[in-house]
């Protein structure tokens, strides 16, 4: 891959990823805080940990690729494993950041429910942490097409419908 190619990889991917913690901040602000440090609403708490996490997995995918991180074979799906054996190899400070994102905002904020203002905070700075890992140096602009335009408004519309389901 050339710098050339490999810098409008990663301003794709970042812009993805970003775009990420954006719905995931959309949705924390509908969980409305309460004066003594919690989010009022657990449901959105959750879906934003959720989104936020896969915004963590965008980043490393990205990353990987770049790094040449050979993917799982195609009867085997990624891992938490898969993940941090590999992220170990390249980088123990990225390894600590996603290690952080994935307990607060994967395994405590998603599946357990927590609800507080400061963990959940943590959780996201870690998040940005690892997404900032793969900001290209030179970023070029990324021009949404129609289809992922109407991708990702179908994406909203669904999350939306998600959530009034619950």
């Amino acid at each position: 891959m050339t710098i050339q190619e490999q810098n409008a990889f990663l301003s794709e991917e970042y812009t993805e990823a970003v775009r990420y913690m954006d719905n995931a901040k959309e949705a924390l602000q509908k969980a409305k805080k309460i004066d003594d440090g919690y989010y009022k609403d657990k449901k959105y708490v959750r879906a934003a940990c959720g989104i936020a996490y896969l915004g963590v997995l965008v980043a490393i995918d990205a990353w990987f690729k770049i790094k040449d991180v050979a993917l799982p074979s195609k009867n085997k799906q990624k891992s938490i494993e898969y993940y941090t054996t590999n992220i170990a190899k390249l980088d123990k400070k990225m390894l600590s950041l996603f290690n952080t994102a994935y307990d607060i905002l994967h395994l405590v904020g998603y599946y357990r429910g927590i609800t507080s203002v400061k963990a959940i905070s943590a959780g996201f700075d870690a998040a940005y942490d690892v997404i900032d890992k793969i900001k290209p140096e030179n970023p070029v602009e990324v021009k949404e097409s129609k289809a992922k335009a109407a991708k990702r408004i179908l994406n909203k519309m669904l999350v939306s419908i998600s959530m009034m389901l619950k």
